[in-house]
């Protein structure tokens, strides 16, 4: 009895069936998107050479809460660098330069600079949380070098059966090319 690498289907799961196309407009793709969504596609991903705001509006995908993150992350590091200064300039109090010995001036720079940590920090951890959450492929899914260039591009997850009328639907929208992945 041959046992496999039990971490090669974790780091190398297989390919997932699916059509990939590949547009050469911005409007042929958000049309081909609000077609497959039409059409009861749920679960496709699009490759963009950079972000565009018409790909955004036309996925209509939930705002990812790594920013909420940052932000809880960004006050509480502001609050804990606050709190520590202004506990220690009390414990220990030295009266410089005739300032009071809770003076905010001289700590403003240890306040930002655990609000810029926390914020890092706690933006990591989402990160990865949401990471750890994501289990929305199962395997990998094509992609085409061109993607990071000029191109766009839809991948849509399905078997052999179901390819046909998406492939064709891709090229309705305006595909300049179409294959199996």
């Amino acid at each position: 009895m041959k046992l496999g690498n039990p971490l090669a289907a974790i780091f190398h799961p297989p390919p997932t069936p699916g059509v990939l196309a590949v547009f050469g407009h911005l409007d042929a793709a958000v049309d081909a998107i609000h077609q497959l969504k039409r059409d009861g596609h749920k679960d496709f991903t699009v490759y963009s050479p950079l972000p565009r705001h018409e790909l955004e509006d036309a996925l209509a995908q939930p705002v990812s809460p790594v920013r909420m993150y940052t932000l809880i992350g960004g006050i509480s590091g502001c609050a804990i660098g606050t709190w520590i200064t202004l506990y220690m300039s009390y414990d220990w109090p030295v009266q410089v330069g005739g300032k009071t010995i809770g003076s905010i001036p001289p700590y403003v720079v240890i306040m930002f600079e655990m609000t810029v940590l926390f914020g890092a920090l706690t933006t990591l951890l989402g990160i990865a949380f949401n990471v750890l959450l994501a289990t929305r492929h199962q395997g990998t899914i094509a992609y085409d070098p061109r993607f990071t260039n000029d191109k766009f591009g839809i991948f849509v997850p399905a078997s052999r059966a179901q390819a046909a009328p998406v492939e064709a639907l891709l090229k309705r929208c305006g595909a300049e090319e179409v294959r199996h992945g």
